[in-house]
Protein backbone atom coordinates (compact mmCIF):
# COMPACT_ATOMS: atom_id res chain seq x y z
CA UNK A 1 0.00 0.00 0.00
CA UNK A 2 1.29 3.42 -0.92
CA UNK A 3 2.10 5.70 2.01
CA UNK A 4 0.48 9.13 2.18
CA UNK A 5 2.48 12.36 2.26
CA UNK A 6 1.24 12.83 5.86
CA UNK A 7 2.62 9.41 6.74
CA UNK A 8 5.92 10.21 5.13
CA UNK A 9 6.09 13.49 7.06
CA UNK A 10 5.31 11.76 10.34
CA UNK A 11 7.99 9.21 9.63
CA UNK A 12 10.55 11.98 9.02
CA UNK A 13 9.54 13.71 12.24
CA UNK A 14 9.91 10.50 14.21
CA UNK A 15 13.33 9.84 12.73
CA UNK A 16 14.45 13.39 13.51
CA UNK A 17 13.31 13.06 17.12
CA UNK A 18 15.10 9.74 17.47
CA UNK A 19 18.26 11.22 15.98
CA UNK A 20 18.18 14.15 18.39
CA UNK A 21 17.52 11.87 21.35
CA UNK A 22 20.68 9.98 20.46
CA UNK A 23 22.62 13.24 20.25
CA UNK A 24 21.12 14.78 23.42
CA UNK A 25 24.13 14.20 25.65
CA UNK A 26 26.55 15.53 23.03
CA UNK A 27 24.45 18.64 22.41
CA UNK A 28 24.21 19.34 26.12
CA UNK A 29 27.97 18.99 26.37
CA UNK A 30 28.34 21.65 23.65
CA UNK A 31 25.98 23.95 25.56
CA UNK A 32 27.94 23.44 28.79
CA UNK A 33 31.30 24.01 27.10
CA UNK A 34 30.07 27.30 25.71
CA UNK A 35 28.61 28.23 29.08
CA UNK A 36 31.89 27.55 30.88
CA UNK A 37 33.95 29.55 28.39
CA UNK A 38 32.08 32.79 27.59
CA UNK A 39 33.41 34.97 24.79
CA UNK A 40 32.21 38.37 23.73
CA UNK A 41 31.17 40.27 20.62
CA UNK A 42 33.30 39.52 17.54
CA UNK A 43 35.81 37.60 19.68
CA UNK A 44 33.99 34.25 19.96
CA UNK A 45 36.92 32.34 18.48
CA UNK A 46 36.73 29.19 20.59
CA UNK A 47 32.94 28.99 20.27
CA UNK A 48 33.11 29.32 16.49
CA UNK A 49 35.86 26.69 16.33
CA UNK A 50 33.84 24.26 18.44
CA UNK A 51 30.68 24.65 16.36
CA UNK A 52 32.33 24.59 12.94
CA UNK A 53 34.35 21.56 14.00
CA UNK A 54 31.17 19.64 14.81
CA UNK A 55 29.57 20.65 11.52
CA UNK A 56 32.63 19.91 9.41
CA UNK A 57 33.02 16.49 10.98
CA UNK A 58 29.41 15.74 9.99
CA UNK A 59 30.12 16.59 6.35
CA UNK A 60 28.91 20.17 6.13
CA UNK A 61 30.75 22.52 3.79
CA UNK A 62 31.99 25.22 6.17
CA UNK A 63 32.90 28.77 5.20
CA UNK A 64 34.59 30.81 7.91
CA UNK A 65 35.11 34.55 8.15
CA UNK A 66 31.73 35.29 6.56
CA UNK A 67 30.76 38.93 5.95
CA UNK A 68 34.19 40.11 7.04
CA UNK A 69 33.79 38.78 10.60
CA UNK A 70 36.43 36.27 11.78
CA UNK A 71 33.97 34.46 14.05
CA UNK A 72 31.06 34.29 11.59
CA UNK A 73 30.47 31.19 9.49
CA UNK A 74 28.09 29.26 7.32
CA UNK A 75 27.88 25.47 7.11
CA UNK A 76 25.88 24.01 4.24
CA UNK A 77 24.52 20.61 3.34
CA UNK A 78 22.84 20.19 -0.03
CA UNK A 79 22.41 22.98 -2.52
CA UNK A 80 19.91 25.20 -4.27
CA UNK A 81 16.31 25.61 -3.20
CA UNK A 82 14.37 24.99 -1.06
CA UNK A 83 16.73 26.21 1.63
CA UNK A 84 16.49 26.66 5.39
CA UNK A 85 18.86 28.57 7.67
CA UNK A 86 19.29 27.62 11.33
CA UNK A 87 20.74 30.55 13.28
CA UNK A 88 23.39 30.02 15.96
CA UNK A 89 24.21 32.74 18.48
CA UNK A 90 27.17 32.25 20.82
CA UNK A 91 28.37 35.59 22.21
CA UNK A 92 28.10 36.20 25.95
CA UNK A 93 27.59 39.26 28.16
CA UNK A 94 30.66 40.90 29.75
CA UNK A 95 30.59 40.30 33.48
CA UNK A 96 27.62 37.94 33.31
CA UNK A 97 28.65 35.17 30.92
CA UNK A 98 25.82 33.38 29.12
CA UNK A 99 23.07 35.32 30.85
CA UNK A 100 21.10 35.51 27.62
CA UNK A 101 21.24 31.80 26.86
CA UNK A 102 23.19 31.94 23.63
CA UNK A 103 24.90 28.70 24.60
CA UNK A 104 21.49 27.02 24.24
CA UNK A 105 20.68 28.82 20.99
CA UNK A 106 23.93 27.61 19.45
CA UNK A 107 23.49 24.02 20.64
CA UNK A 108 19.88 23.88 19.40
CA UNK A 109 20.73 25.19 15.94
CA UNK A 110 23.68 22.83 15.73
CA UNK A 111 21.61 19.83 16.78
CA UNK A 112 18.80 20.59 14.35
CA UNK A 113 21.25 20.97 11.46
CA UNK A 114 23.08 17.73 12.28
CA UNK A 115 19.81 15.78 12.61
CA UNK A 116 18.46 17.13 9.32
CA UNK A 117 21.56 16.10 7.42
CA UNK A 118 21.56 12.66 9.02
CA UNK A 119 17.88 11.98 8.28
CA UNK A 120 17.30 13.84 5.00
CA UNK A 121 20.74 13.68 3.43
CA UNK A 122 21.53 16.22 0.72
CA UNK A 123 18.60 15.54 -1.58
CA UNK A 124 15.78 17.46 0.15
CA UNK A 125 17.25 20.89 -0.47
CA UNK A 126 19.78 22.97 1.39
CA UNK A 127 20.29 23.12 5.15
CA UNK A 128 22.52 25.94 6.31
CA UNK A 129 23.74 26.58 9.84
CA UNK A 130 24.66 30.25 10.17
CA UNK A 131 27.02 31.38 12.90
CA UNK A 132 25.95 34.87 13.93
CA UNK A 133 28.42 36.71 16.19
CA UNK A 134 27.83 39.72 18.40
CA UNK A 135 24.07 39.76 18.83
CA UNK A 136 24.60 41.65 22.09
CA UNK A 137 25.12 45.02 20.45
CA UNK A 138 27.49 44.27 17.57
CA UNK A 139 24.93 43.24 14.99
CA UNK A 140 26.51 40.25 13.30
CA UNK A 141 23.26 39.34 11.55
CA UNK A 142 22.96 42.88 10.18
CA UNK A 143 26.33 42.51 8.50
CA UNK A 144 25.42 39.04 7.21
CA UNK A 145 22.16 40.33 5.73
CA UNK A 146 24.05 43.14 3.99
CA UNK A 147 26.59 40.62 2.68
CA UNK A 148 23.84 38.48 1.13
CA UNK A 149 24.18 35.49 3.47
CA UNK A 150 20.40 35.05 3.57
CA UNK A 151 19.79 35.50 -0.16
CA UNK A 152 18.09 32.42 -1.59
CA UNK A 153 16.85 31.23 1.83
CA UNK A 154 13.20 30.22 2.34
CA UNK A 155 13.12 30.38 6.15
CA UNK A 156 15.37 31.44 9.03
CA UNK A 157 14.76 29.54 12.26
CA UNK A 158 15.96 29.99 15.83
CA UNK A 159 14.62 30.04 19.37
CA UNK A 160 15.49 32.05 22.47
CA UNK A 161 15.44 30.87 26.09
CA UNK A 162 13.57 33.14 28.47
CA UNK A 163 11.04 33.38 31.28
CA UNK A 164 7.99 33.15 28.99
CA UNK A 165 6.61 30.51 26.63
CA UNK A 166 5.71 32.79 23.73
CA UNK A 167 5.20 31.77 20.12
CA UNK A 168 6.68 34.96 18.78
CA UNK A 169 9.04 37.66 19.97
CA UNK A 170 7.83 41.23 20.54
CA UNK A 171 11.20 42.75 19.64
CA UNK A 172 11.52 46.46 18.93
CA UNK A 173 13.72 48.38 16.52
CA UNK A 174 16.81 49.85 18.15
CA UNK A 175 19.79 52.09 17.36
CA UNK A 176 22.25 54.29 19.27
CA UNK A 177 23.31 57.82 18.39
CA UNK A 178 26.18 59.94 19.63
CA UNK A 179 25.37 63.62 20.11
CA UNK A 180 28.22 66.09 20.65
CA UNK A 181 28.10 69.80 21.37
CA UNK A 182 30.98 72.16 20.60
CA UNK A 183 31.31 75.36 22.60
CA UNK A 184 34.18 77.62 23.69
CA UNK A 185 36.41 77.22 26.73
CA UNK A 186 36.87 80.05 29.21
CA UNK A 187 37.43 80.71 32.92
CA UNK A 188 34.02 80.55 34.60
CA UNK A 189 34.76 83.50 36.94
CA UNK A 190 37.58 85.44 35.27
CA UNK A 191 35.91 85.68 31.85
CA UNK A 192 32.45 84.12 32.14
CA UNK A 193 30.98 85.92 29.13
CA UNK A 194 33.63 84.45 26.85
CA UNK A 195 32.64 80.84 27.45
CA UNK A 196 30.07 78.80 25.53
CA UNK A 197 29.14 75.87 27.75
CA UNK A 198 28.88 72.65 25.75
CA UNK A 199 27.94 70.64 28.84
CA UNK A 200 25.04 72.98 29.58
CA UNK A 201 23.81 72.35 26.04
CA UNK A 202 24.00 68.59 26.53
CA UNK A 203 22.12 68.84 29.82
CA UNK A 204 19.47 70.91 28.10
CA UNK A 205 19.13 68.21 25.45
CA UNK A 206 18.41 65.69 28.22
CA UNK A 207 15.72 68.04 29.55
CA UNK A 208 14.12 68.48 26.13
CA UNK A 209 14.16 64.74 25.45
CA UNK A 210 12.53 64.13 28.81
CA UNK A 211 9.62 66.31 27.71
CA UNK A 212 9.47 64.61 24.32
CA UNK A 213 9.42 61.21 26.02
CA UNK A 214 6.13 61.98 27.76
CA UNK A 215 4.25 61.92 24.48
CA UNK A 216 6.02 59.11 22.66
CA UNK A 217 3.91 56.12 21.56
CA UNK A 218 4.06 52.75 23.29
CA UNK A 219 7.43 51.00 23.03
CA UNK A 220 9.24 54.19 21.94
CA UNK A 221 11.83 55.71 24.24
CA UNK A 222 15.18 57.49 24.35
CA UNK A 223 17.68 56.69 27.08
CA UNK A 224 20.95 58.59 27.29
CA UNK A 225 24.19 58.77 29.22
CA UNK A 226 26.93 61.42 29.38
CA UNK A 227 30.15 60.14 27.85
CA UNK A 228 32.15 63.41 27.95
CA UNK A 229 31.38 66.46 30.09
CA UNK A 230 34.51 68.53 30.57
CA UNK A 231 37.96 68.23 32.09
CA UNK A 232 37.98 70.53 35.12
CA UNK A 233 35.51 72.54 37.18
CA UNK A 234 37.36 75.79 36.51
CA UNK A 235 37.10 75.50 32.75
CA UNK A 236 33.87 76.07 30.85
CA UNK A 237 33.49 72.81 28.90
CA UNK A 238 34.11 73.39 25.20
CA UNK A 239 33.08 69.84 24.33
CA UNK A 240 30.39 67.54 25.70
CA UNK A 241 29.03 64.28 24.37
CA UNK A 242 26.21 61.89 25.10
CA UNK A 243 25.25 58.45 23.88
CA UNK A 244 21.54 57.88 23.31
CA UNK A 245 19.71 54.59 22.81
CA UNK A 246 16.54 54.84 20.76
CA UNK A 247 13.85 52.16 20.58
CA UNK A 248 10.50 51.98 18.83
CA UNK A 249 7.88 49.35 18.04
CA UNK A 250 8.64 49.45 14.31
CA UNK A 251 11.58 50.41 12.13
CA UNK A 252 9.56 53.24 10.60
CA UNK A 253 8.71 54.61 14.06
CA UNK A 254 12.40 54.42 14.96
CA UNK A 255 13.28 56.50 11.89
CA UNK A 256 10.74 59.10 13.02
CA UNK A 257 12.23 59.09 16.51
CA UNK A 258 15.69 59.58 15.05
CA UNK A 259 14.38 62.63 13.22
CA UNK A 260 13.09 64.02 16.52
CA UNK A 261 16.52 63.55 18.10
CA UNK A 262 18.13 65.53 15.29
CA UNK A 263 15.55 68.29 15.61
CA UNK A 264 15.99 68.54 19.37
CA UNK A 265 19.80 68.65 19.15
CA UNK A 266 19.73 71.34 16.47
CA UNK A 267 17.23 73.38 18.48
CA UNK A 268 19.33 73.20 21.63
CA UNK A 269 22.45 74.20 19.69
CA UNK A 270 20.65 77.21 18.27
CA UNK A 271 19.39 78.25 21.69
CA UNK A 272 22.76 77.84 23.45
CA UNK A 273 25.12 79.13 20.78
CA UNK A 274 26.84 75.77 20.42
CA UNK A 275 27.33 73.52 17.41
CA UNK A 276 25.75 70.07 17.46
CA UNK A 277 26.95 66.89 15.79
CA UNK A 278 24.64 63.88 15.60
CA UNK A 279 26.00 60.60 14.28
CA UNK A 280 24.87 57.00 14.40
CA UNK A 281 27.01 54.98 16.80
CA UNK A 282 25.75 51.46 16.12
CA UNK A 283 24.13 49.35 13.45
CA UNK A 284 20.35 49.64 13.32
CA UNK A 285 18.37 46.65 14.54
CA UNK A 286 15.02 46.42 12.75
CA UNK A 287 11.89 45.28 14.56
CA UNK A 288 11.08 41.58 14.37
CA UNK A 289 8.51 40.46 11.78
CA UNK A 290 7.17 37.08 12.81
CA UNK A 291 6.28 34.43 10.24
CA UNK A 292 2.98 33.35 11.76
CA UNK A 293 2.63 30.25 9.62
CA UNK A 294 6.09 28.97 10.61
CA UNK A 295 5.72 29.95 14.27
CA UNK A 296 2.46 28.00 14.40
CA UNK A 297 4.20 24.98 12.92
CA UNK A 298 7.05 25.23 15.45
CA UNK A 299 4.55 25.52 18.32
CA UNK A 300 2.73 22.40 17.12
CA UNK A 301 5.94 20.40 17.13
CA UNK A 302 7.03 21.75 20.52
CA UNK A 303 3.68 20.84 22.07
CA UNK A 304 4.65 17.16 21.75
CA UNK A 305 7.16 17.83 24.54
CA UNK A 306 4.44 19.28 26.75
CA UNK A 307 5.43 22.91 26.20
CA UNK A 308 2.52 25.09 25.09
CA UNK A 309 3.39 28.41 23.49
CA UNK A 310 1.00 31.35 23.70
CA UNK A 311 0.92 34.79 22.06
CA UNK A 312 2.96 37.43 23.90
CA UNK A 313 1.25 39.60 26.49
CA UNK A 314 0.03 42.80 24.77
CA UNK A 315 2.14 45.83 25.57
CA UNK A 316 5.16 43.85 26.75
CA UNK A 317 8.35 44.26 24.71
CA UNK A 318 11.50 42.27 25.31
CA UNK A 319 14.21 44.47 23.87
CA UNK A 320 15.74 44.24 20.42
CA UNK A 321 17.78 41.80 18.36
CA UNK A 322 19.46 41.70 14.98
CA UNK A 323 17.13 38.83 14.02
CA UNK A 324 14.83 41.70 13.08
CA UNK A 325 17.00 42.51 10.07
CA UNK A 326 16.85 38.89 8.94
CA UNK A 327 13.07 38.82 9.34
CA UNK A 328 12.73 41.81 7.02
CA UNK A 329 14.25 39.74 4.18
CA UNK A 330 13.06 36.18 4.77
CA UNK A 331 10.29 34.44 6.75
CA UNK A 332 11.69 33.94 10.26
CA UNK A 333 10.76 32.65 13.71
CA UNK A 334 12.12 33.60 17.12
CA UNK A 335 9.93 31.98 19.81
CA UNK A 336 10.72 32.32 23.50
CA UNK A 337 10.80 29.15 25.61
CA UNK A 338 11.05 29.45 29.39
CA UNK A 339 13.96 27.95 31.31
CA UNK A 340 12.90 29.68 34.55
CA UNK A 341 9.53 30.95 35.75
CA UNK A 342 10.24 34.49 36.89
CA UNK A 343 12.98 37.09 36.92
CA UNK A 344 14.76 38.24 33.79
CA UNK A 345 17.55 37.39 31.44
CA UNK A 346 20.78 39.41 31.61
CA UNK A 347 21.06 38.49 35.31
CA UNK A 348 23.32 36.10 37.25
CA UNK A 349 20.27 33.95 38.02
CA UNK A 350 19.49 33.52 34.34
CA UNK A 351 23.13 32.68 33.58
CA UNK A 352 22.88 29.85 36.10
CA UNK A 353 19.57 28.71 34.61
CA UNK A 354 21.14 28.25 31.16
CA UNK A 355 23.15 25.34 32.60
CA UNK A 356 20.30 23.83 34.64
CA UNK A 357 18.47 20.50 34.22
CA UNK A 358 15.42 22.38 32.97
CA UNK A 359 17.56 24.05 30.30
CA UNK A 360 18.71 20.62 29.14
CA UNK A 361 15.12 19.45 28.75
CA UNK A 362 14.22 22.60 26.85
CA UNK A 363 17.27 22.21 24.62
CA UNK A 364 16.19 18.74 23.49
CA UNK A 365 12.58 19.82 22.96
CA UNK A 366 13.35 22.94 20.93
CA UNK A 367 15.99 21.14 18.86
CA UNK A 368 13.37 18.60 17.85
CA UNK A 369 10.85 21.35 17.04
CA UNK A 370 13.37 23.32 15.00
CA UNK A 371 14.42 20.26 13.02
CA UNK A 372 10.83 19.19 12.34
CA UNK A 373 9.83 22.71 11.29
CA UNK A 374 12.82 22.92 8.97
CA UNK A 375 11.94 19.54 7.46
CA UNK A 376 8.39 20.77 6.82
CA UNK A 377 9.72 23.84 5.01
CA UNK A 378 11.99 21.70 2.87
CA UNK A 379 9.30 19.12 2.10
CA UNK A 380 6.16 21.21 1.50
CA UNK A 381 6.00 23.74 -1.29
CA UNK A 382 2.60 24.95 -0.09
CA UNK A 383 4.03 25.81 3.34
CA UNK A 384 6.84 27.78 1.73
CA UNK A 385 4.41 29.56 -0.54
CA UNK A 386 2.16 30.52 2.36
CA UNK A 387 5.11 31.77 4.42
CA UNK A 388 6.26 33.99 1.58
CA UNK A 389 2.73 35.16 0.77
CA UNK A 390 2.27 36.30 4.38
CA UNK A 391 5.75 37.78 4.67
CA UNK A 392 5.53 41.56 5.08
CA UNK A 393 8.64 42.30 3.03
CA UNK A 394 8.21 39.87 0.12
CA UNK A 395 10.57 40.78 -2.69
CA UNK A 396 12.98 42.82 -0.54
Amino acid sequence: MARTSEGLAADVHDRLRAEIAERADALWEVALRLHADPEYAFAEHRAAALLTGELEEAGFAVERGVAGMPTAFTASSGRGRPAVALLLEYDALPGLGHACGHNLIAAAGLGAALALKSVLGDSAGRVMAVGTPAEEGGGGKVLEVEAGVFDGIDAALMFHPGVYDWARAPLTAQVQYRVAFHGRAAHPTGSPTEGVDALAALIELFNVLNVVGRRLPEASHIQGIVTAGGTATNIVPEYAEGLFGLRAATTRALEELTGQLHTCAEGVALATGTRAEVERATLLYEHFRDSGVLSERFAEHLSRAGIALTPPVPGVHLGSSDIGNVSARVPAIHPFVAIMDDGSDHTPEFAAATASPRARDVLVAVTEALACTAADVLSHADLRAEAWARHPQTGL
